[in-house]
């Protein structure tokens, strides 16, 4: 009888009172104070990494002056490099003047095998027709790009090649300017390629000189054609060879003497001067693959 008498006399309170607890309270808002203080604080940590941004990337006191010294210090290290190969560079000439003066009054015979010791050491400045060899990196590796290290050009490769142009009838070659001979060096520290211990970069222009013809015949029968073939489709190294009418390759720089003797008379029939060549060794081995070829002299 309660139930029914309450629901007789209030049929809808309940239903207004379960609405009333439902429902969402206001959120109350911050009052303008406490707001100024939050927009103040964020404006001062915006603020605050700004200035540690610009603190971070500004150079440091004494690291200007710094650079510019060590900067100064290069360039007159390069001048005096510079002052010293022009130098050198007098003293070759006159060195071989006084030679050529000094031979001039032997046969034809002994001024040939000189000349021909000349060319296959390296000491003589010579000039002719030959090859133009080109080889650079990839794209990809110019650019930068990681996991680019195979698309390289190596030492390896330039052994490879340098052998293979010997055993082709070059009779003198240059790589980036640097005359080679029979105890030049193309080797890999690091990440930088070193021809008679100078660094060299890509692209590696090989200078070679003997008759262009007969040279690119050659090439084809040796490892060098193979290896040449690789680079370009397996690695997208670029390999360009032209010929040339005119070659000029300078002299090796003179060494240290460390003993001579006179030489009587040399033996009849003996051929005193070839072109160093050594195919058979570090060349063919490196054309299977790519590996690091460090501390292998090209012979």
């Amino acid at each position: 009888m309660s139930l029914l008498r309450e629901m007789q006399e209030h049929p809808l309170d309940v239903g207004y009172a379960g609405v009333a607890r439902n429902r969402p309270r206001p959120v109350r808002s911050l009052a303008w104070w406490r707001q100024g203080v939050v927009v103040l604080a964020c404006a001062a940590m915006a603020l605050g990494g700004v200035w540690a941004t610009r603190e971070l990337r500004a150079p440091q006191e004494g690291v200007l002056p710094a650079r510019a010294l060590l900067v100064e210090e290069i360039e007159d290290r390069s001048a005096t490099g510079d002052r010293l190969a022009a130098t050198n560079a007098e003293i070759l000439a006159e060195t071989e003047r006084l030679r050529s003066e000094a031979l001039a009054g032997q046969d034809a015979k002994y001024q040939e095998n000189v000349r021909r010791l000349g060319v296959a050491s390296g000491n003589t400045r010579v000039t002719g027709p030959g090859l133009v060899i080109e080889l650079a990196d990839s794209a990809a590796a110019q650019a930068g790009q990681p996991d680019t290290d195979d698309e390289r050009v190596h030492d390896v490769d330039l052994q490879v090649l340098v052998n293979s142009l010997w055993s082709a009838g070059a009779e003198a070659i240059a790589v980036d300017g640097h005359r080679l001979s029979s105890t030049s060096a193309i080797r890999t520290a690091g990440q930088a390629i070193f021809v008679n211990l100078d660094p060299v970069l890509s692209p590696y222009v090989i200078e070679v000189i003997g008759d262009p013809a007969q040279m690119q015949t050659d090439l084809t029968r040796t490892p060098a054609s193979t290896h040449l073939g690789v680079l370009r489709t397996a690695y997208d190294i670029t390999v360009e060879i032209s010929t040339s009418d005119e070659l000029e390759l300078a002299a090796l720089p003179t060494g240290n003497l460390r003993f001579a003797e006179p030489l009587e008379e040399a033996p009849d029939g003996e051929d005193v001067a070839r072109a160093p060549a050594d195919v058979s060794g570090s060349g063919q081995n490196a054309a299977a693959g790519r590996g690091s070829a460090d501390d292998t002299e090209v012979s």
